[in-house]
Order: structure tokens, then sequence, then C-alpha cells
């Protein structure tokens, strides 16, 4: 029964190919834009972490020792170094890992290469392990590496074609600064979406948020054999007073350094929660902490949500996309209405011979099915084009854009229903033309 619709719907578009372009172009239009704006929000949006989001948190505590009658100051987006270590040490969570962040001059010693400014992220040695970091060459340093503050770094696979042109580069010797470090893994291609775990400021970004999808650090090294290399310290997310001349970095009135756990279970959460609650509460005993009560610990997907990762642009141009695909609607809307009723004497015919009003409505809303397959092909050519133009564009998401299998098929199905869906009041107002009047017309 199907293919006999079909047989009249295609016969149908034959008879008047010029609208049936028509048509076919306006779906195609609107499904371009909106399926090109789409996949951006689709890439921008997803988990970083799948299958594994739900057990990362980012707890946090206030060190801010300023006064907040009101209770409206939530946590710093990081934590001071005493605050952040304390907690790591204690080994409450089933992993856990620090992050700092610096910038210093590298150099490869045996390669003919020019100086570089490097993006070091200091971290331990539960980070690879916890976030799933895969590994080319070589491996991660282990916990007693954090203790024994071994001088080690594993670098991205970027930065090895980039000094060693892809080679095995494990055991060979960097210059970081004034010291040197012995390659011990070479990362394989990783380009988490959004940079999760250094993703910090959100709240205050106005929208422009494209940074956090840059790509990786190039070196990653241990917590502490960082902090003896650049003894200046982290980049700091802010501070409550301006440091005092040669403060160290451990006691300095700013916030540099945050902490990510690794969280098994409902009960574990709890329990961590209870102690990041409980410590608070005894630093503020003893006097370190003045806002015990203001600590918090979102999930990984949370903490997205609450920076506002997607940038505002995008969202806008994703609003922008669909209420154009609304006008294209509108627009076939009236050219299927105009097409339909123009059969109104062949309809009428068909009544009398014993086609009931469903077989009408069903051959008309295949008409229009097939208007969007036409079209929803037409659209995913488009969105492949849009995509190609946007990965030219100098943002830092660019090289991510890719049409996945999820909104290939997602093109055929909004092309489909935003057709039958235009389609649906010329399908019933075709269906209800008066059978007397169309036959005495003949």
């Amino acid at each position: 029964m199907f293919g006999y619709y079909l047989n009249l719907a295609l016969r149908s578009l034959m008879r008047n190919k010029m609208l049936t372009a028509l048509m076919v172009i306006a779906i195609a239009v609107g499904i371009g834009a909106s399926m090109t704006t789409l996949t951006v929000m689709h890439l921008l949006s997803g988990d970083p972490l799948p299958g594994r989001s739900q057990h990362i948190f980012y707890p946090q505590v206030d060190p801010s020792p300023l006064p907040d009658p009101e209770n409206t100051h939530k946590p710093w987006d990081m934590m001071d170094y005493r605050s952040a270590t304390d907690l790591w040490s204690a080994h409450r969570a089933d992993r856990q890992a620090l992050i700092g962040r610096s910038a210093l001059r590298l150099t490869a010693p045996d390669m003919n290469q020019p100086p570089l400014m490097a993006q070091v992220l200091s971290t331990t040695s539960d980070f690879f392990p916890m976030f799933a970091v895969p590994f080319q060459y070589g491996d991660s340093w282990q916990p007693q590496d954090d203790q024994q503050r071994m001088r080690v770094a594993v670098i991205s696979s970027d930065l090895n074609i980039k000094l060693f042109g892809g080679a095995n580069s494990v055991g060979r010797t960097l210059r970081l600064k004034d010291s040197d470090v012995r390659i011990i893994g070479v990362l394989a291609p990783w380009r988490p979406s959004p940079q999760f775990y250094d993703l910090v400021g959100g709240r205050f970004s106005n929208g422009q948020t494209a940074d956090f999808y840059s790509k990786p650090q190039e070196v990653f090294m241990p917590f502490s054999s960082s902090l003896d290399i650049n003894t200046d310290g982290f980049m700091a997310f802010t501070c409550w007073r301006a440091p005092d001349p040669g403060t160290s970095m451990t006691t300095s009135p700013c916030v540099s350094v945050a902490l990510w756990v690794e969280l098994g279970n409902a009960a574990k959460v709890a329990d961590y929660k209870a102690f990041i609650t409980d410590y608070a509460t005894q630093q503020k005993a003893l006097g370190r902490l003045t806002h015990a009560d203001n600590t918090r610990m979102p999930s990984l997907m949370q903490w997205l949500d609450f920076n506002q990762v997607v940038p505002s642009d995008v969202r806008l141009q994703t609003w922008l996309a669909f209420a154009f695909l609304l006008i294209c609607l509108f627009n076939t809307v009236g050219l299927l209405l105009a097409k339909f009723l123009r059969r109104s004497g062949e309809i009428g015919v068909r009544r009398a011979l014993g086609a009931t009003r469903g077989a009408v409505l069903t051959q008309c809303l295949v008409e229009a099915g097939l208007i969007g397959l036409i079209g929803g092909f037409g659209g995913w050519l488009l969105t492949l084009l849009g995509l190609a133009l946007i990965r030219q564009q100098p943002v830092a998401y660019a090289d991510l854009l890719h049409l996945d299998s999820t909104m290939f098929l997602a093109t055929f199905v909004m092309a489909i229903v935003a057709s039958l869906l235009a389609g649906a009041v010329p399908a019933w107002r075709a269906s209800r033309v008066a059978l007397g009047l169309q036959l005495k017309t003949l």
C-alpha cells in the first residue's frame, strides 16, 4: 500500500518540477542552516567523559577572609594552595588530582629548535587514569614520583611532532626554564571538548568562552616538581589582597590550585561532602578560614553548566537558524497548500471513485514526506558546507567540528518531520474539499 502512495507522490512531484524544486530548496536551506548550528551546539555541549562524568567532582572551599553579611559570595573557582593540598593529601577519594597552570620557556637541548613558551599543567599521577588520557608512547608517572618530586614530564602529541617529528621521544630531555626534565610519556592525539579539567571563570566571561575549547597543554608535570622548577608559582585566578614581595605561592593570598576527585558511588559522594564541610569547620576554628559553611562539590557536568561553557554567539546563532527554518517551513506550507488545492478536481474524482478522506490525507502526507527526504539530502550537503566554512574561522573549536552519525541521522529525521508538519494543514484541507462542487466543475 505504501508503494502505491509513493508512486502517486512521485508522479505528482514530477508533474510540476518548478514548484517541487522550490519546496525542496526551502526545506534544504532551512535544514542546512539549522543543522549546521545545531551540530556546533551538539559538539560543544556534549559530555567530555561519557560514562565517567557522573563520578567526577570538583570540591570547593571558600578561602576568602572578606566579610559576606548577606551570604551571597560563591566559592572562587580555584582554591588556595593550603586548602587544595590538604584535601588531596587526605586521600579520601578513589582518585584525586591537583591542577595548577603556568607558562614556561621550553627548549629541547639535543634538537635544533628555537625556544618556545609552553603551556604547562602541573598535576598528580591520578590525573591520567581518572580522565582516561590516552598514551602513544610510554606512560604517566607513579604516585611515588609525586612524593619524590621527580623531574619527569609527559608531553602532548602536537609538541612531540613539533620537537621530535612524531618519533618516540621517551627518555629524551626537555629544559623548562632552567631545569632539565626527562620525558616519560607521549600522549596520543587527545582533544577533550571542552578542556574541562582546566575550566574556570566562565561566569565572568560574558559568554566569550570559545577558549575553553583550546587544545590541551603541551607539557604535564608532577605538581611537586613543578613547584620546585617554577618558584614564582602558578597562574592565579584571583587574590583577595596584593601579595607581599617575596611571598611564596604556598602562602600567598591567592587562589591558583584546583582539585578534581573521583567517587565511585553515592555513599562516597555523601562522605566526601561531609569531609570537606568538616575540614572547613576545622580550619575556621583554627582561624584560617572565615566562611566554613560555603563549601560546594559540583559534578563535572554541573561545573560545565555553572561556567556556561557554550559560547553565547553559538547559542544566538542556533536560535536564529531555527527561526530561519521556521520561515522556510511557512513558505513550504504556502507552496504545498497551493499545490494540493490546484488538484481539487483530481481529488474529487478519486473521492467519487471510492477513495476515503484518510487515503487522500495519506497520499498528501507521503508527498510532503518525500519532499522532506529530498530536501534532507540537500540539507545534509549544505550542513557539510557550513561546517567546512566554520572550520576556516579563527576560533578555538574550529578543528573539532564534524558531522557525526547522530547528527547525520538527525538531519534527515528533522527534514522529514519538518516537511510533514508543513504538509499537515495543506493535506487536511485537501482531504476536506467539497466533493459535489469539484465534480460539478469538471
